[in-house]
């Protein structure tokens, strides 16, 4: 018979985090804001703001929510003190 091979698991020590940070998703919601409102304001006809507002939320809000870092603290591990005896 053939034999299953198990996964091999992550150690426990180590932790995944989540990459985004506050500042992500507060610049990720004004980009969304942004659009919303431009999809809004085209359906209106206006033919100067909506445009503006589009091309800010995709192309310039939508990807620095995406490049942007948190804090250093959000990302950074923290180093372990050594144990003093």
């Amino acid at each position: 018979m053939a034999e299953i091979k198990k996964k091999k698991q992550s150690p426990p020590d180590r932790v995944t985090r989540w990459p985004f940070g506050r500042k992500n998703y507060i610049l990720f919601g004004a980009a969304l804001v942004a659009m919303i409102l431009g999809f809004i304001l085209l359906g209106y006809g206006s033919m100067t703001l909506a445009p503006i507002l589009l091309v800010l939320g995709y192309c310039v809000l939508m990807p620095l929510a995406i490049i942007v870092r948190g804090r250093p603290e959000e990302t950074a591990e923290t180093p372990e003190t050594p144990v003093q005896q």
